[in-house]
């Protein structure tokens, strides 16, 4: 199996810290956000990541370059624009998959302890979405879980809201009816969810959206703690 970062966004939300610095090759505790990522695909076994980038794409370039020192063998795929994480998907897809086999992907801008080891080599469904808990600052979540298959969210269903984590293993499948240009991976995902194609399962382990300064500075209180002890 194969896996994408995507990192191709701006990140407006972190404030001046993306203006001259890509959000993945932020620090948390001394560390790229990408770095992260990429020794735990190792760790896990992951042999081949795909990475895409846009905004300060030369400084992930430099970054992979001259700095990474893992045994990852990394693709970087060059956005003109941004083509948000749907459209970014699908244009890397040739390099994700062989149009049979599932794929992970997941969001540069997430903190996870989550184990990449852990996820399925098959789906049965055209996409199984790794859920948490609601955060604070989206309290009515994404979708409601229930058996293991998503649904989107209503009066009935509101107490199993969850929230998508950013981490996913994705069939080519997916992608079937999509047309290139830029759409969200969200959007897709409520287009077949009605129609039972989205499985699911709940993570209870440390998940941060870093996408705030707030927020990162709370990832990284805990990845100095981790560190201390």
């Amino acid at each position: 199996m194969k896996a994408m970062i995507l990192a191709a966004g701006r990140g407006t939300r972190l404030q001046q810290l993306t203006a001259s610095t890509p959000k993945p090759l932020i620090k948390v505790a001394g560390k790229a956000l990408l770095q992260y990522h990429l020794e735990a695909l190792e760790k896990a076994g992951f042999s081949q990541v795909v990475i895409n980038v846009c905004w300060l794409a030369q400084q992930i370039e430099s970054y992979i370059r001259d700095q990474y020192r893992g045994a990852l063998q990394i693709t970087l795929f060059h956005e003109q624009q941004a083509l948000e994480t749907g459209g970014g998907v699908l244009a890397a897809l040739p390099a994700l998959s062989d149009g049979i086999e599932p794929f992970l992907v997941i969001n540069a801008d997430v903190m996870t302890d989550f184990d990449y080891a852990n996820v399925p080599a098959k789906i049965d469904s055209l996409a199984h979405l790794y859920m948490v808990e609601n955060p604070l600052q989206h309290p009515m979540g994404d979708f409601a879980l229930i058996d293991g298959q998503l649904k989107v969210i209503n009066s009935e269903w509101q107490a199993f809201s969850q929230t998508f984590s950013g981490i996913s293993v994705l069939s080519p499948q997916l992608f079937a009816s999509s047309n290139a240009g830029k759409f969200s991976l969200g959007d897709l995902f409520r287009k077949y969810i009605d129609h039972g194609g989205l499985s699911g399962e709940s993570y209870q382990g440390k998940w941060f959206d870093v996408g705030t300064v707030e927020r990162l500075q709370l990832a990284e209180q805990w990845q100095l703690g981790l560190q201390q002890s």
